[in-house]
């Protein structure tokens, strides 16, 4: 059901079975897919490409410029999976420079007030808390977990299954499967309950002590991130866990 009462470019592509709510404002370069919901007085704007099933809820704006002194005005995307929940008031801007996007993968729930700026890919089932800031260019792996006020800056790299705790900033690359907290963010143990008592990849106990063992080198060995990824990959058994926690480590130029 489209209202009436709602404003759509007469450019954009609606897809199927799709509910506007009055006020909401959908501008002519904008595509959305099959079973989404828009709801009043969300703006979505030039630029944003939709999938489907997909959740904007009341003051959300999409597809906004990026705040970004760089911006000339390019014509740029912002790229959105599947299956999100997209909450009140929370604003994704666009790409800064032509051929970039803006990207929000599937099934991601991103909470009120939530600011993700320009050029930052969230992969899939990322959670992210109330009143978060998600710096340009940062890119945040699936199934995350940011609480609540988590500020993450421009460039930042965040590896899968991590827990940022609230209140954190971060301003350095956080490995996956790890909990940071705190200004500046520190090191705060290893994702267990998450690792273990997950619904899509529940580790083993054995695995989950590889990659304790493997954070006790790289945070308590008192060497090099470089050097602790090569004691990693020689004292610990071979894992696909373990191979991404040293390829992680040997790409990143700060780590929390």
């Amino acid at each position: 059901m489209i209202s009436e009462l709602a404003y759509i470019g007469k450019g954009a592509k609606i897809g199927k079975n799709v509910t506007v709510e009055p006020f909401a404002y959908i501008a002519d370069d904008v595509v959305i897919g099959d079973d989404c919901y828009i709801y009043a007085h969300a703006t979505i704007l030039d630029g944003t490409r939709m999938g489907n099933r997909n959740k904007v809820h009341q003051g959300a704006v999409l597809g906004s410029d990026p705040q970004d002194l760089k911006y000339k005005g390019d014509k740029t995307e912002l790229i959105i999976g599947d299956d999100c929940d997209i909450r009140e008031n929370v604003v994704i801007a666009r790409a800064t420079n032509a051929g970039h996007a803006t990207q929000i993968g599937n099934h991601c729930h991103l909470m009120d007030g939530v600011h993700i700026c320009h050029g930052a890919v969230l992969k899939d089932y990322v959670m992210v808390g109330l009143k978060c800031i998600i710096g340009g260019n940062s890119l945040i792996e699936s199934y995350n977990v940011l609480s609540n006020a988590v500020i993450i800056f421009e460039n930042v790299h965040i590896g899968e299954w991590t827990l940022i705790l609230s209140g954190t900033r971060l301003r350095k690359d956080v490995p996956p499967y790890i909990m940071v907290k705190g200004n500046p963010a520190s090191y705060h143990g290893v994702n267990t309950v998450i690792l273990q008592k997950n619904t899509f990849k529940q580790m083993d106990d054995r695995t989950v002590r590889h990659i304790m063992n493997a954070y006790l080198i790289l945070y308590h060995a008192n060497v090099s991130p470089q050097d602790a990824a090569i004691r990693i990959e020689n004292e610990i058994e071979s894992s696909p866990e373990i191979d991404n926690i040293i390829n992680f480590i040997n790409h990143s130029k700060l780590i929390v």
